[in-house]
């Protein structure tokens, strides 16, 4: 009778430990918040009425591919997944059927959190409407084209393990620490990527070209980085998308509108203790000042077009037209993003800090390629500013 009672407890211990909890309503709201501060509304929609039902198109150097599906649809997204899926998923960049994908999804990032954070964020995604939508197969070039290639990629580049605390520092840098190099990912646009598009060893944080856009330096550059902002500078441009120093433009703009802006300021000013603690990095490459000829033909086109919102000391208006003195992405060793918005214009994004908005005109019709190399050039070398000179050729390229 004993041992029969014994087998009966055992069982019924057994069944209660394979059953799963439903996930707390803090649980899903954790991982929303997660899911927030990963920015994965950006990459994994396509159609504002399909929120991460994937689809979305990438262009890498390699070729392009197609975000997943991220809603729990069980054929076409990740209701069929089990947790232990969604976590070598993330964590290793495997999907169930042993798929490798590319790091275009950062999991080389995502392997840094926690298995409950992993967990809540599965937690949340399972709430969201299941979408059937099977995105496109990669169009990647050979031998890329081959997932099994990407065996090699992470044998090669991809480290795999949790954000270690460093004890040294306060609970508010490690806090950071775990979501830039983490959920955030900053790395991952902002970081200089090698041949393989792995990032460059030793170059953490020193700026990276993405989607025809150059993601500025983060660490404490004097010139091109974050040397002349303070915590609270940064805190304010990731919240609002905006401060007296620059306006969040391009990819940023959506990053800050989908993801940094919605997260609590507590995390946002754990990310700016981490960020503002960056080291300089590499050293920033001497400048030689354009001659004055192409200075005074750049002086008169800013004069004509520029000077009635940047006025003519370049200082701007704050919060409403970005400063051009001191301005880190202006000054940046690649004008990509300079010259995207001389071409193409932009559109300050618009945040619930920040509702107002202001704009600039594209002068890609308007303006030759020399008059857009000289009138980038002078702002980028006036008022203190030093940076490389572009070319006619540089703007040419750059046309879409």
């Amino acid at each position: 009778m004993r041992a029969i009672l014994a087998a009966v407890l055992l069982c019924s211990a057994s069944a209660a430990g394979g059953a799963q909890a439903e996930p707390s309503a803090d649980t899903i709201a954790h991982g929303k918040a997660l899911t927030e501060a990963g920015d994965c509304a950006s990459c994994h929609t396509a159609d504002p009425a399909k929120p991460f039902a994937g689809g979305k198109r990438i262009d890498t150097p390699f070729g392009g591919i197609y975000s997943p599906n991220l809603t729990p649809d069980h054929e076409t997204g990740i209701g069929g997944w089990s947790d232990a899926d969604f976590s070598r998923a993330l964590r290793y960049g495997v999907d169930p059927d042993g798929s490798r994908y590319y790091p275009a999804f950062p999991y080389p990032n995502f392997t840094k959190l926690t298995r409950d954070d992993i967990l809540a964020i599965r937690a949340y995604l399972a709430t969201l409407a299941p979408v059937h939508n099977d995105p496109p197969p990669p169009e990647l070039r050979w031998p890329l084209n081959y997932r099994v290639m990407m065996r090699l990629w992470n044998f090669l580049f991809f480290r795999p393990g949790i954000f270690e605390p460093d004890q040294q520092k306060s609970a508010e840098w490690n806090r950071g620490g775990y979501l830039v190099t983490g959920a955030a990912h900053c790395g991952a646009c902002h970081t200089p990527k090698n041949f393989f598009g792995a990032d460059k060893r030793g170059r953490a944080f020193g700026g990276g070209l993405i989607g025809g856009w150059f993601a500025p330096r983060l660490d404490n550059a004097a010139r091109s980085g974050l040397k002349s902002w303070s915590v609270d500078d940064i805190a304010e441009y990731l919240a609002s998308g905006r401060n007296t120093k620059s306006h969040a433009g391009g990819l940023m703009a959506e990053v800050v509108a989908n993801s940094t802006s919605k997260m609590s300021d507590a995390d946002v000013r754990a990310i700016a203790v981490y960020l503002k603690d960056l080291p300089p990095g590499a050293s920033e490459p001497a400048v030689t000042a354009p001659p004055q000829s192409e200075m005074a033909a750049g002086k008169a086109i800013y004069d004509h077009l520029c000077i009635a919102c940047h006025e003519a000391d370049g200082s701007g208006a704050p919060r409403i037209y970005p400063p051009l003195p001191g301005n880190a992405n202006l000054q940046a060793n690649d004008p990509a993003s300079t010259l995207r918005i001389m071409l193409d214009g932009a559109q300050t994004v618009t945040t619930s800090r920040a509702p107002n908005t202001g704009s600039m005109p594209p002068y890609a019709k308007d303006l030759s390629d020399q008059q857009i190399a000289d009138v980038t050039n002078y702002v980028r070398n006036s008022w203190g500013n030093a940076a490389p000179l572009v070319t006619p050729a540089e703007v040419k390229k750059a046309r879409r």
